[in-house]
């Protein structure tokens, strides 16, 4: 599915007339080879001033911005705290997407790396299940571009200073990166010392990060293209934003590291207009469309009114649940495979349909900040314990500055071994700046029937993860100075132990829902362990 197709679905829907003052009802009628490994060493020394040299350094790096929890600047998700790629998406309300995690055949999941908040919480018997929250992106397929490395798969620890960051796709060649221009993986990339002489070599991991830890000292950077993409031109806007890079060598000018890590060199590829690349007729686009969608949750009672005017879209569920959850849409019900894929195209049907009907909402409720809050603890890693086939893992990589997802195959011959979690529709891995652990009362209607009491007016504790620290924060629904004055609702808020806004990093957000009676602990230093215990009365395994 081609955006352009899915942006006119979306006006030609809004453009037509519509009486209706509630939510509609509508019912279902490889990559390429490669020939380099990850992170090679090629040297150990240190860098060196063995060359003089004279050409400029980078320039300083823009002052840490923050935004919410409350105002957001014009065109700027209030679920990321960062800028869209088309503003008139903020105008269409929230999909929120049921997607199943078992049986594992609904593994990899499609849609997860769109969605600027997911939630996953306990569905009995051992179970998890995802809330997708699609808002101000629309997902689509894509075979991403490929250098001519493998890509890396290990995150980076960070173990001196960070020295890094991005090669992207400009695609419209005008030198900045901007939303939905996405990352290059396996880009070769060398460290050099300031007269040339090779230091190490990594690789782009699937999103286009890199990353090297360095001493004090000063270092060129040098990116090897594949022949059928050009380096874009350079240093055209901020710094943090555009390409640093010479696009006849290939290097970046000397960079003086000198007491703290540096995040801001990025490299912009362009398609060649002379030599157009050569497709693989191995690689064909995935198919449009997101899920599986599974049953719903009696506890989105509370999340449909969180984000108001919001669709949700499930496959049926218990009369007793249906009763109490809000009907949007609804696929059929499936358990070959995990549940339905629904269409990309049908979900813009639904969503333009919603739009006409539902304009006023407001899902500003979170701080986003590029600053890291003060305090906190060292965390590399976090291992969620569900239940013995049930278990996944993040870990956290200092190149990209976020969390990489890791799920098991829920097979009792492989417990404990971890996998990339990709989204199927381009086989990227996760990467979520932060992860929350929230704890929540689990009230047990009836075996197979959790409730998750996140009504209007509670609290409960919570751990941020986010830049490689932990921070303890609690979560909240009191209502704001907005809800109380609309009685409209608004989605969870994050705060700090005083009560003032916890500050969330710019970026995607990943929320596991644990029961009251569920822990964590530090298992070794900076890795810790999720370990959930399952409300008595529930079915178990």
């Amino acid at each position: 599915m081609k955006r352009k197709l899915i942006l006119f679905l979306l006006l030609l829907f809004t453009a037509c007339s519509s009486n209706s003052t509630s939510q509609p009802l509508e019912t279902e009628t490889k990559l390429p080879e490669t020939k380099k490994a990850t992170a090679t060493i090629v040297a150990t020394s240190t860098a060196t001033e063995s060359v003089p040299l004279n050409t400029a350094t980078s320039p300083p790096l823009l002052k840490p911005v923050s935004y919410g929890p409350a105002e957001f600047p014009e065109g700027y998700n209030p679920l990321t705290g960062q800028p869209v790629s088309d503003p008139t998406w903020l105008e269409y309300p929230a999909v929120l997407l049921s997607v199943s995690h078992f049986p594992p055949e609904a593994r990899p999941q499609a849609g997860f790396s769109f969605t600027p908040f997911v939630y996953e919480y306990y569905i009995t018997e051992g179970s998890t299940r995802h809330l997708a929250i699609v808002y101000g992106e629309f997902p689509e397929p894509e075979i991403p571009l490929h250098g001519d490395c493998v890509v890396r798969a290990e995150p980076v620890t960070q173990t001196g200073m960070i020295l890094g960051n991005r090669v992207w796709h400009d695609k419209n060649q005008n030198g900045i990166q901007e939303p939905r221009e996405d990352g290059i993986g396996g880009i070769c990339v060398n460290l050099l010392d300031a007269g040339g002489k090779p230091l190490q070599q990594t690789t782009t991991d699937s999103n286009g990060y890199f990353g090297f830890n360095v001493e004090m000292g000063r270092y060129l950077i040098e990116f090897e293209k594949p022949y059928w993409l050009e380096f874009t031109k350079k240093n055209v806007g901020a710094d943090a934003e555009d390409s640093d890079l010479d696009q006849a060598s290939g290097r970046t000018d000397p960079i003086d590291v000198s007491a703290s890590s540096l995040l801001s060199w990025d490299a912009g590829l362009v398609t060649s207009s002379a030599i157009p690349p050569t497709p693989d007729p191995s690689l064909k686009l995935p198919a449009a469309e997101v899920g599986p969608i599974r049953s719903g949750r009696i506890f989105y009672k509370y999340m449909g009114a969180m984000y108001q005017d919001s669709c949700l879209i499930y496959a049926s569920a218990d009369p007793a649940v249906l009763a109490q959850i809000p009907r949007c849409a609804m696929v059929g019900h499936a358990v070959n495979a995990g549940g339905v894929m629904l269409p990309l195209e049908r979900m813009a049907r639904i969503s333009a349909q919603n739009k006409k009907a539902s304009s006023n909402f407001d899902y500003a409720s979170n701080l986003f900040s590029e600053e890291l809050p003060p305090g906190g603890e060292p965390a590399t890693g976090l291992w969620e314990y569900w239940a013995l086939l049930n278990q996944s893992k993040w870990s956290y990589d200092a190149a990209s500055e976020s969390w990489w997802r890791y799920i098991d195959d829920s097979k009792p011959e492989t417990v404990g071994v971890f996998h990339p979690s990709v989204d199927r529709l381009n086989g990227r891995q996760l990467q979520f700046e932060n992860v929350i652990l929230m704890f929540a009362e689990h009230i047990v209607i009836r075996p197979t029937i959790v409730d998750i009491n996140l009504a209007p007016g509670n609290q409960g504790d919570a751990y941020l993860f986010r830049n490689g620290r932990i921070y303890n924060i609690k979560w909240s629904t009191v209502p704001t100075e907005y809800q109380e004055k609309t009685g409209r609702g608004q989605p969870l808020q994050f705060l700090n132990l005083d009560g003032t806004p916890a500050a969330l990093k710019p970026g995607h957000t990943w929320v596991i829902i644990f029961d009251l009676q569920s822990y964590l602990e530090e298992a070794s230093p900076g890795f810790w362990k999720a370990r959930f215990v399952a409300p008595a009365g529930a079915k178990n395994e």
